[in-house]
């Protein structure tokens, strides 16, 4: 599904003790630059040629943001959006930051929002001393890989491992590539969208986004894999992420979207 918070949330979960214990392959994540937003999670990242004086990013979905047109594209838009700060194993609260746009937005190919804040990363670790954004990975994740997804809005980690790629992931009118399949073990729930998918080097490689619930093909809530062949795959309470290492290539100075950089492949 659509792992946003669309109804009723799952009270009886307790988000402390629901933490997964980390697989040996995988350095244990924690919450620090971990966001929670009102319907979904997020994380604070920073590209790998950003400053320390830029402002600071809130990486997210783009159904975080709304339902999107298949081909639609945000950029640039006003937003006051706030975000709960979170540190530390225990998901420790710091504060709220707050955005002053919506840097871009998009669920064509792919399934992803940044909001930008009104604060660079210095003055927020100035604010938080125990803050440090996410670096965004600029390389393809691999197959068999420990991940962990971790969830601002759950206050939870769940650890597994990169099943696979799949060619095309088709849900209801919209269509992501090159998406990253989980094993089992990543049974990913509503509140989830947003997360960061982390390494083991700690950096971000993709972000939490569907998963198929009722074993239906294509349609809302329960995605399907499609083949380079055309070859359609079903899997039942399977999840997904959509990878970001391009990402980067479209970020210019000052942590601006910049989509004619070269290498920049994301949709205008």
């Amino acid at each position: 599904m659509i792992r946003r918070v669309l109804g009723t949330l799952f009270a009886a979960l307790s988000v402390g003790a629901m933490a997964a214990a980390p697989a040996d392959a995988v350095q244990a994540a924690d919450f620090t630059g971990i966001v929670a937003l009102s319907n979904c999670s997020g994380s604070v990242v920073k590209p790998p040629q950003a400053l320390d004086s830029d402002p600071a990013l809130v990486m997210s979905n783009g159904h975080c943001v709304k339902l999107m047109g298949a081909n639609e594209v945000i950029r640039n838009q006003s937003s006051s959006r706030t975000f709960t700060l979170l540190s530390g194993p225990n998901a420790s609260t710091l504060g709220t930051l707050r955005a002053t746009k919506i840097s871009y937005a998009t669920m064509h190919g792919t399934d992803v929002s940044f909001y930008q804040l009104n604060q660079t990363y210095a003055q927020i670790r100035q604010r938080f001393p125990q803050f440090r954004p996410l670096v965004l990975s600029t390389t393809h994740p691999t197959q068999g890989a420990g991940i962990q997804v971790v969830s601002g809005f759950w206050k939870r980690i769940w650890t597994c491992n990169v099943d696979g790629f799949v060619f095309q992931l088709k849900e209801d009118v919209w269509t992501w590539n090159d998406s990253v399949r989980y094993t089992a073990a990543c049974d990913t729930i509503g509140g989830t969208s947003g997360s960061p998918v982390v390494d083991g080097t700690g950096k971000v490689v993709a972000i939490n986004n569907t998963g198929n619930e009722d074993g239906q093909r294509c349609t809302l809530n329960n995605p399907c894999e499609v083949s380079q062949n055309g070859q359609v795959t079903v899997r039942q309470g399977i999840n997904y992420s959509e990878e970001i290492f391009q990402i980067s290539a479209c970020i210019g100075a000052g942590n601006q979207f910049t989509l004619t950089l070269p290498g920049c492949t994301l949709p205008r």
